[in-house]
């Protein structure tokens, strides 16, 4: 996200993410608007509408929806410039892959290593990204926290989750992190139609599956399968390759704890470990 869009207040280069809210702030001030009046009618606080302002948090569509109501003349300005925003706070070969998840019906994900980012607390997400050397983190949370919207809807994609047993005890930004990352895996056991398991460290291979990976599948259309590498992932649309991607997790749901077995593996080491 830090290809530039422009200049900024100090000259600088902007992010997609600071041209939203200079083209934000420009308008309100303009047209003589208050920040607490759009906070108003995007259902937020100042503070928020500050942070947007200057670029240090990703709009979400309802707050680009008041924009456009708020602003007269605006036609969907400011809706497409969040759709463009969410997007470009991915890394650009993860872009596709994040407009097909947005469409799918049913999300499968297997992951050997970390909590995926559907699932991730804004402070794993953070503590993750304070491991890497991104140019703009914040921004990349805020990004993925804005992905997860999609479990919010009325009508959610089905979730399938398995993550190997490590997973629970790799330690991510400290205890209190992983208190709250664990409790969030606990809530999607329990929230339909969702489904964790984990792998247990008793099953000593994976047939075959040792990168995290997942299948997209749509109400209409083929599947497609993902697989997460260095240094970047891709996307499998071939007949072959999905199907032996899902083959491969049909395996791994077969190996791995079920629902309940996986809850209560997660709640122990929730009590054992981060308490």
């Amino acid at each position: 996200m830090a290809v530039g869009t422009g200049k900024g207040r100090d000259g600088e280069p902007q992010t997609p993410l600071e041209h939203f809210g200079e083209e934000v702030r420009l308008e309100r001030v303009r047209l003589g608007i208050e920040r607490e009046d759009l906070g108003k009618e995007a259902f937020c606080g100042y503070s928020l509408v500050a942070k947007i302002e200057a670029g240090k948090r990703v709009p979400s569509r309802e707050f680009a929806d008041a924009c456009d109501r708020l602003f007269p003349h605006g036609h969907g300005r400011f809706s497409r410039l969040a759709n463009f925003v969410l997007r470009c706070g991915f890394p650009e070969a993860f872009r596709q892959y994040v407009k097909l998840e947005e469409d799918a019906a049913c999300i499968q994900r297997f992951h050997p290593m970390l909590v995926p980012g559907l699932l991730q607390t804004e402070e794993y997400a953070r503590a993750i990204m304070a491991t890497g050397r991104s140019r703009n983190p914040e921004e990349h949370v805020q990004a993925r926290m804005a992905r997860q919207r999609i479990l919010e809807r009325e009508h959610p994609p089905q979730l399938w989750v398995i993550l190997e047993y490590a997973v629970l005890r790799r330690v991510i930004g400290g205890p209190e992190v992983m208190r709250g990352q664990l409790s969030r895996l606990l809530e999607l056991e329990t929230t339909p139609p969702h489904v964790m398991q984990i792998m247990p460290e008793t099953v000593a291979a994976y047939h075959g599956c040792c990168s995290p990976f997942g299948l997209l599948s749509f109400d209409e259309g083929a599947d497609v399968a993902h697989v997460d590498g260095y240094p970047r992932g891709y996307l499998l649309a071939g007949p072959e390759d999905v199907a032996r991607a899902r083959q491969s997790f049909e395996l791994l749901k077969a190996s791995a704890l079920s629902p309940y077995e996986s809850y209560r593996l997660i709640e122990s080491v929730l009590k054992e470990r981060y308490s």
